[in-house]
């Protein structure tokens, strides 16, 4: 199913939460919503979801999403990036519950309990902020809906369960999956989305395959250089860090014009890196 969001708009009294919030995400994509904390991703969510009063509009295949759509919220599933839930029943309890509302998924939250290392005995109130968090993921996918909206989905996972997550995430884009994923961890954002919308200050300021991005021609250079001052001010460097004689800085000067520049100084060593995800999206945040 296709979730289209247009022209979302929040404001908190006076406050702006989100401005014209507007992207698309199709059957079988992992779209990664980037952004700092307070950027307004959660509150994007939040209004997608109908869980607070916006303008604007949401559609799914076409059809506007409301309030009062039983059918279309059937084919939504939700992981918020805080986890509350009854503290007075045990993990078991609260899956039954679950089981109550989604027909058929017994089998499913059996796997998912396994995969997740999910012991159904314990009670919620008991649990770690990494149990607590596994036990929405079981929720979330034992629903098996179209549409996977995830704010911040591996807080408080340890490495080997958040391996285990991103697994997950693939296996359910093969199955036509629409997904949206909430994060401000860049690296795994690049692990497992096909396209990324980069959230500033309530407005989008980007919408861009993960592919495209990493074509951008930034680099990162490391030099040694007794001539780094000269080299500073011939190139007009922006510098990320320094001492003595070393220095880092960012480009994006041809690699082949940049070392034509460098041949008129003495180099010690030099080091040049493609910039990563985080380098190339974090020149949007300046």
């Amino acid at each position: 199913m296709k979730l289209e969001v247009k022209n979302l708009t929040k404001y908190y009294k006076d406050t702006l939460g989100i401005k014209d919030v507007s992207f698309g995400i199709k059957n079988g994509e992992v779209f990664g919503f980037i952004g700092p904390n307070g950027a307004g991703k959660s509150t994007t969510i939040r209004s997608i979801m109908n869980l607070i009063d916006k303008s604007g509009v949401v559609l799914i295949d076409g059809k506007e999403f409301k309030k009062d759509d039983i059918n279309l919220m059937k084919k939504i599933s939700y992981l918020p990036s805080e986890i509350n839930l009854y503290d007075d029943l045990t993990v078991r309890e609260m899956l039954d519950y679950n089981e109550e509302f989604y027909p058929n998924c017994h089998s499913l939250r059996k796997k998912l309990v396994n995969r997740f290392r999910l012991d159904e005995n314990k009670n919620i109130e008991d649990l770690s902020l990494g149990n607590l968090k596994k036990l929405g993921i079981v929720i979330t996918f034992m629903k098996d809906a179209e549409i996977i909206i995830l704010d911040e989905p591996t807080s408080g996972l340890d490495p080997i369960m958040q391996d285990e997550f991103y697994k997950l995430i693939l296996e359910e884009k093969e199955k036509g999956k629409t997904i949206l994923y909430s994060s401000h961890i860049l690296s795994e954002v690049s692990k497992i989305c096909d396209r990324i919308g980069v959230i500033k200050d309530g407005s989008i300021i980007l919408i861009d395959k993960i592919s495209k991005l990493s074509e951008n021609n930034l680099n990162i250079i490391s030099i040694v250089s007794k001539d780094k001052s000269k080299i500073i001010d011939k190139l007009n460097a922006e510098i990320i860090e320094e001492k003595d004689d070393y220095f880092r800085f960012k480009t994006k000067i041809q690699s082949d014009k940049l070392i034509k520049e460098l041949s008129l100084f003495t180099i010690d060593k030099i080091t040049i890196e493609e910039a990563t995800l985080e380098d190339i999206v974090m020149e949007y945040y300046k």
